[in-house]
């Protein structure tokens, strides 16, 4: 697919836009201030691949810590900053690699030009993030509600701001809770600015309804080469963030990291417990890093077939399944052992 032509912005060591790979990125959950749990809490979203993660910045006491943090993980870091200008100069200082902030709503000009020059003279970005949910009252009046015209005209008022100060190191997010108007609102903006999108679909909700609807607003937009960086918003574990981000990515083949799983649904054929196996499976390989396809079959209809495809793979019989490696049959293994032979076969593959 033909992205869209975007600049370029660095996050640290982090390349955004201007043709770099699509990143995927995350936002903790824990008290920032609490800093063993929120290293922590970064140090296994890094594990899962997340490329640069974001804090919250609700005070003075988490805009102090930063530094703190920065100097015990190794991903590019982002403060959450709203309403009060000081806090923003207080994480660049701390040595924050990036803001998100929206200039209209940490002051007057004049504190928001403090917040600017520091920003220039440190090298941090800015991200202006516009959620429906938040929309300034004057543009909620004149269009009704949250619309993507709406929402669009919110994002053009903070970016002006920046660029009146010659600012324009920007990434910019559009962020409705509903796909359909997400996905309306960034090809709106994607016509209007060439500064990198950050894709997301807001408040999405839990692990399963939240991955699809994120899934189906993220995916439309990637496919039509709009966007730089994603955010799945989920209400569970960031690192679920993590991965179903990825997983987004993959099916798209934006990126390649990790284990992709092909399992069949079942069916009345299936004579192995193929439900249980996959997750199983799934589960114990979550922690790999270097693509690798892996077939978990049920029966010998598409069994046989995807687990040749793959770099490796299983298709089941009764209480047995067939081993597959590079489109080569290499034994029969009884039910039991499945899972473990599957698993240590790919440990041995990368």
């Amino acid at each position: 697919m033909k992205r869209r032509n975007s600049r370029q912005i660095k996050v640290g060591s982090l390349l955004i836009g201007g043709g770099a790979p699509i990143s995927v990125q995350s936002m903790t959950n824990t008290d920032t201030c609490d800093v063993s749990a929120t290293i922590s809490q970064i140090k296994r979203l890094q594990s899962a691949g997340c490329e640069l993660v974001r804090v919250a910045v609700p005070n003075i006491k988490s805009a102090s810590v930063i530094g703190e943090i920065k100097a015990n993980i190794s991903i590019p870091l982002v403060a959450d900053i709203h309403f009060d200008y000081r806090l923003a100069l207080k994480a660049i200082e701390q040595g924050i690699d990036k803001l998100r902030i929206n200039p209209g709503n940490i002051g007057d000009k004049e504190k928001i030009k403090m917040v600017v020059e520091s920003a220039m003279k440190n090298g941090v970005p800015i991200r202006i993030g516009v959620n429906s949910g938040s929309l300034e009252k004057d543009l909620l009046e004149k269009y009704g509600h949250a619309t993507p015209e709406a929402m669009v005209e919110s994002a053009m008022r903070h970016v002006k701001i920046l660029e009146e100060f010659g600012f324009y190191d920007i990434v910019i997010s559009l962020k409705a809770s509903d796909p359909l108007r997400t996905i309306e609102t960034y090809r709106l903006i994607s016509d209007r600015v060439d500064y990198p999108l950050h894709l997301g679909v807001t408040e999405a909700g839990t692990v399963f309804a939240g991955s699809i609807r994120s899934a189906v607003g993220i995916g439309v937009l990637l496919s039509e080469g709009i966007g730089d960086t994603i955010r799945v918003s989920l209400t569970d574990d960031p690192v679920q963030e993590v991965r179903a981000g990825y997983e987004i990515l993959k099916s798209l083949g934006l990126r390649e990291h990790g284990v992709t799983i092909v399992s069949c649904p079942t069916c009345g054929r299936t004579q192995i417990d193929i439900i249980k196996i996959a997750r199983e499976v799934e589960a114990r390989l979550s922690d790999i890093e270097k693509p690798i396809k892996v077939a978990v079959m049920g029966c010998v209809v598409n069994g046989p077939g995807e687990a040749m495809d793959a770099d490796i793979g299983i298709a089941g019989g009764k209480g047995l399944g067939l081993l597959f490696k590079k489109g080569e049959k290499v034994r029969t293994i009884p039910e039991e052992q499945l899972v473990n032979v599957l698993v240590d076969e790919v440990r041995k593959m990368i």
